[in-house]
């Protein structure tokens, strides 16, 4: 495995550490703010979708829309539990 790591391996690098670390925070915080964990979450999902539409791999391709869009329901649900608060 002697190739170069191009752009797009970088930019789904980038993503993976966006996940792990969404799920480091979840892991470790008592009560983790929903908008830094489904945030993160969506940033890191639509960073690998970029990798993925370049080195092309359907389960994963998949997965990231689904991880996607529990993030955006999570964020939708933390926007709407923060009005009724306020």
């Amino acid at each position: 495995m002697n190739e170069a790591i191009d752009i797009a391996t970088l930019v789904g690098f980038v993503g993976m550490v966006c996940i792990i670390a969404a799920y480091a925070y979840l892991t470790w915080k008592q009560e983790p703010n929903p908008f830094i964990l489904h945030g993160t979450n969506l940033i890191g999902a639509a960073l690998l979708t970029v990798s993925l539409l370049v080195h092309t791999n359907w389960p994963s391709l998949m997965l990231e829309g689904f991880w996607a869009a529990i993030a955006i329901w999570g964020l939708f649900k933390a926007m709407r539990d923060h009005r009724r608060k306020t």
